[in-house]
């Protein structure tokens, strides 16, 4: 995210407070060794108000990841989902960004968080300026971590320092994102986005266990069956990500963007995705209600 816009409110263990006393202590464990867990998930203006875009498949995933960290949360996801409907509201927004975050807080400072306090937050933060230019992108240097040494499918805070290591090095590079790889040399993803690319109608995403199996990910697979492509998952190398047709990073928070270079070398001579666009446009009729058939995946303010 680019510019802070504050809100009104935010709200902390079952309480909603003023955006200057959202504060957490100097012993907070989770500032010392990441040991919390997150969710990024949107709202969208609809027809008939805000939406939420997959709320239940992102709580559920906040409830496993807190539970792989040992992380108590108090509430039903229920009322977390109510919260954040809620906290909407009450900050006058429609399109935004919502950010639940579990985490050990006030404790010992050694690393193993015993008698720390589990805690969490929420966010709403109004839809910030997104990046919309196609991207150019380097292979990073530093690999993803593997099923060995995390638990893939969990959001952990801590794992994130991984992907900072990756955009430092892209951005000093002059490059817009990295592209990491997996220990075995395949493309796993970028630092907070999964990869897709696009071979004579085909749509791809590598298959390794180092990658997070993001909902966006998941929606987009759907989308390219609605849209007659053929679906497939497998190792992907990156001389086959460049001699693809197209080539996209997706997620909650970027939503999906065109690659058009990794390290120089052109995708497609950078020609615009047909096939990227269709998603695109497809995925947003989706997430603003104006595609029925995915209407379960919303749930109305």
């Amino acid at each position: 995210m680019a510019q802070i816009i504050e809100t009104k409110f935010i709200w902390m263990d079952g309480k909603f407070v003023s955006w200057k006393d959202a504060k957490v202590h100097a012993m907070t464990h989770a500032l010392h060794y990441g040991s919390a867990v997150f969710e990024g998930i949107r709202s969208y203006k609809t027809g008939t108000g805000a939406a939420i875009s997959r709320a239940d498949d992102h709580l559920k995933r906040l409830f496993f990841s807190a539970d792989v960290m040992g992380i108590k949360i108090k509430y039903p996801m229920k009322k977390v989902k109510g919260v954040i409907a809620k906290l909407l509201k009450m900050n006058k927004l429609e399109n935004a960004y919502i950010r639940p975050l579990a985490y050990y807080g006030y404790g010992a400072i050694g690393v193993f968080p015993k008698n720390a306090e589990s805690s969490l937050m929420i966010l709403a933060l109004p839809d910030y300026a997104k990046e919309t230019k196609p991207l150019q992108i380097t292979v990073s240097k530093f690999t993803r971590p593997s099923e060995k040494s995390t638990v893939i499918g969990a959001k952990i805070s801590g794992f994130y320092a991984n992907s900072i290591l990756a955009m430092k090095e892209a951005r000093e590079k002059g490059y817009d994102e990295a592209l990491m790889l997996d220990g075995q040399g395949f493309v796993s993803e970028g630092p907070a986005q999964n990869m897709f690319i696009i071979k004579n109608k085909t749509l791809i995403s590598p298959c390794n266990k180092s990658a997070l199996p993001g909902f966006t990910r998941d929606t987009i697979f759907r989308i390219g069956k609605d849209i007659g492509l053929r679906t497939a998952e497998k190792n992907l190398s990156v001389k086959e990500v460049l001699n693809s047709d197209e080539a996209f990073f997706c997620g909650t928070g970027i939503e999906l963007l065109q690659v058009i270079s990794i390290d120089g070398k052109k995708i497609n001579n950078g020609k615009p995705g047909k096939f990227t666009a269709m998603i695109k446009d497809y995925y947003f009729d989706i997430v603003s209600g104006k595609n029925k058939k995915y209407n379960k995946w919303l749930s109305y303010v």
